[in-house]
């Protein structure tokens, strides 16, 4: 960490030096994200998640471009081609790419034209020519012609020697810097159809012509375009203004040395070789870095996007505890219903056909009232996949005793956990439907816990999710499962594995030990007895411990977010008030005569006391918001139902880029574009709707043939033609 430079990390994230120091100290001791945000605000002057994860990961890259240049600092002294001069500028370059510039001219290369020249003894002509002296160049040239080394004329001798000049050009480190700079500046993407555009390709149309500045080009529109490229029915290139590259070129490599008046014969050579190596070798060696640094900032922006919506869904409300029937619809197979508890333990499974023909429907009613009745049904989910909103109509019309709300539940990734090991671990003797109609009710019940289960690149809440680089997302979307997890809490006492190894500390291993341990000796009573479990040391205890909640046992505080470690300072407080830790949790009056600032200490400052005083008012508080019921408009189960003008309710499924995905009960998502998600200009979509957000849209326009759903969010729309428009 001493060698980092925190200085430049913390101008570059306008962070105090302290605080960088700090945060990499931390990290180095392999302290998680998690618990330094909670509990080690005092050190990091309060740094959140989204810091910390920014100061680790400028980290990170500071260091590979550490090793990048040890290994070419190696590689030049294993040659000996290492001067002073090259040595500083390398330890200087502030970026990779200056550092593969200083080393481009260096690096081993297959055989070029070039090469080829210098093979040929045309070095010395290349540098006589390039040097633009008051030489006549095919004299010079005249002097190099050797027949045993192919060089027969003196036109080949020039050819090679501009050869040499126009590789030296197109590797020189300042025309590499400032024509790459105009290329991410200026660079002017454009595609063409490389092929005809039906099928698959039909997608593509839009992207047929298109011309924008690439630094300005939206990242969806990046994405698309570059898939359309890889799937062979786009081609494109980045073109700067040409004039603008040419006049830097001539500026560098003619003007500058050129000397007083005429122009030196040699110049012309030069200028030659210069348009020669910026077209065959700069322009696409720097269209390559454009396109490369452009599909960077889109990939991360659809990971960023990505792990925004994963956040919103992981946190959505739960239902609590209570008695769920769950379905998995289906036509032709029948719709699985099972009955999960209100701890969301399976009681008891059958199949109905709420379809036609007459006969099975009635039997379907009997089945569903009957397990209603026998087991004190309170919620109704139904997954929102195929036949969900017939099923949904079906079970609205039953006229169930207590009038049970039916939820429609996203259902996206149930199949992947159905036939995942966890699930075949839980239910060995169920089938896969059955798991699935399970994951569906659990989900209602607590969307966190269930959801922890499934890769989150199945959920389904992704912008061009397989375009992006799989190690990146995969890293960035459990950084957001973890960081939820935490924030939630997790029941020690009956968590999944899946779920407590997202717990800060613990990892597969030790959950699978933990529960191991649950099963053998019962519920945990207290945190403390967790040190009893196999291979869980204090470090984990110390990260994993509050985080974790205990309801019911021995000790009040094991239900609170408060720390094992700050248990000594509630006791003060307790004692400075002539009452128990149990007294001081019930009776707010108490709490209300605390002086926080009388309990700092020097590990605990007023961040930490305040937390503890706010755990102390709610113990264990959910930070998630409160359930909500939603219900799709009746009657519209189907896209052929819709019309311009319409006003339905929806949920929002997916945010995109470009706009948000929003369901309104019909097997196909409608886009609500950005320009339509308010009566006033949205950059991001997500400043104004998140995933599973209720919203209320109109219907703009139905394409049948290509299943396209446009709606509007706008509130100031009129119906025209058979449009709603502005």
């Amino acid at each position: 960490m001493n060698e980092l430079p925190i200085a430049l990390i913390g101008r570059e994230l306008g962070l105090r030096e302290k605080q960088v120091h700090a945060a990499l100290a931390l990290l180095e001791d392999g302290k998680t994200i998690p618990f330094i945000a909670r509990y080690r605000k005092e050190a990091t002057g309060g740094l959140d998640e989204v810091a910390l994860a920014a100061v680790r990961d400028r980290a990170e890259l500071i260091r590979e471009l550490d090793r990048r240049r040890s290994s070419i600092l190696r590689s030049l002294r294993e040659r000996e081609v290492l001067t002073e001069e090259l040595e500083k500028r390398i330890l200087e370059a502030p970026t990779i790419a200056v550092l593969e510039d200083l080393y481009l001219p260096f690096r081993p290369k297959r055989r070029t034209r070039a090469s080829v020249a210098r093979e040929r003894g045309l070095l010395p002509l290349a540098d006589r020519i390039f040097d633009q002296g008051e030489i006549d160049p095919g004299a010079e040239a005249a002097k190099f012609l050797d027949p045993e080394r192919e060089v027969g004329s003196v036109d080949e001798a020039l050819a090679g020697a501009r050869d040499i000049i126009a590789e030296r050009i197109s590797e020189d480190p300042g025309a590499r810097s400032r024509i790459r700079d105009l290329f991410l500046r200026e660079g002017i993407l454009r595609s063409k159809v490389s092929g005809p555009l039906e099928g698959e390709g039909s997608k593509y149309r839009d992207y047929a012509d298109c011309s924008e500045i690439l630094s300005k080009a939206p990242s969806h529109r990046v994405m698309a375009i570059l898939r359309g490229k890889k799937e062979g029915f786009l081609t494109l290139h980045v073109e700067p203004p040409q004039e603008k590259a040419t006049a830097i070129l001539e500026l560098l490599f003619l003007r500058r040395r050129r000397r007083r008046g005429p122009a030196s014969p040699a110049t012309d050579e030069v200028r030659s070789a210069l348009e020669d190596g910026y077209k065959r070798l700069l322009a696409p060696s720097m269209e390559r870095e454009s396109l490369s640094a452009a599909r960077e900032r889109a990939m991360e922006r659809a990971i960023g996007v990505f792990a925004e919506n994963l956040r919103h869904l992981l946190l959505e409300p739960p239902l609590g505890e209570r008695t769920v029937m769950a379905i998995d619809p289906g036509f032709r197979t029948g719709c699985k219903v099972v009955i999960l508890d209100r701890s969301g333990s399976l009681l008891a499974k059958e199949v109905i056909f709420p379809h036609p023909p007459p006969r099975a429907v009635q039997e379907a009613e009997r089945k569903i009232l009957d397990l209603c009745e026998r087991f004190g049904v309170e919620f109704i989910a139904v997954g929102n996949g195929t036949a969900g909103r017939e099923t949904e109509e079906f079970l609205r019309g039953l006229g169930i005793p207590g009038d049970v709300p039916i939820v429609m539940v996203d259902e996206a990734g149930a199949s992947v956990y159905s036939t995942s090991r966890a699930a075949r671990e839980e239910f060995p003797e169920e089938d896969a439907t059955i798991r699935s109609a399970v994951s569906i009710g659990r989900r209602l019940q607590d969307p966190l816990a269930e959801l922890v289960k499934i890769d989150p690149k199945s959920i389904g809440v992704g912008q061009y999710q397989h375009d992006v680089d799989e190690k990146a997302l995969k890293r960035k979307l459990d950084e957001v499962v973890e960081i939820s997890v935490n924030a939630v809490g997790v029941d020690l006492n009956t968590a999944s594995i899946e779920l407590l190894s997202r717990v800060a500390g613990l990892g597969p291993k030790l959950a699978r030990s933990i529960v191991l341990y649950r099963e053998e000796n019962g519920p945990f009573r207290t945190r403390e007895e967790l040190k009893k479990v196999p291979g869980l040391g204090p470090r984990a205890f110390e990260q994993a411990a509050g985080f974790l909640r205990i309801r019911g046992g021995d000790d009040p505080l094991d239900g609170s977010a408060v720390h094992p470690e700050s248990r000594g300072i509630v006791e003060a407080m307790a004692e400075d008030l002539g009452a128990t830790v149990e007294d001081l949790i019930r009776d707010p009056h108490l709490q209300e005569r605390i002086e926080a600032e009388r309990y700092v200490t020097e590990k605990a400052g007023l961040p930490t006391i305040r937390d503890i005083l706010a755990e102390l008012a709610k113990p264990g508080r959910d930070p998630r918001r409160e359930f909500e019921l939603f219900s799709f408009a009746p009657g519209v189960t189907k896209i052929e139902d819709l019309r311009p003008g319409m006003s339905l309710p929806g949920t929002v499924t997916n945010v995109a880029a470009f706009g948000a995905f929003v369901d309104v009960g019909v097997h196909q998502d409608g886009l609500v574009h950005k320009s339509e998600l308010a009566d006033r200009f949205v950059r991001d979509p997500a400043e104004v709707v998140r995933v599973h957000q209720k919203v209320e849209v109109t219907v703009l326009n139905v394409d049948l043939e290509r299943k396209r759903i446009s709606l509007s969010m706008r509130k100031r729309l009129e119906v025209a033609d058979g449009e709603a428009r502005p």
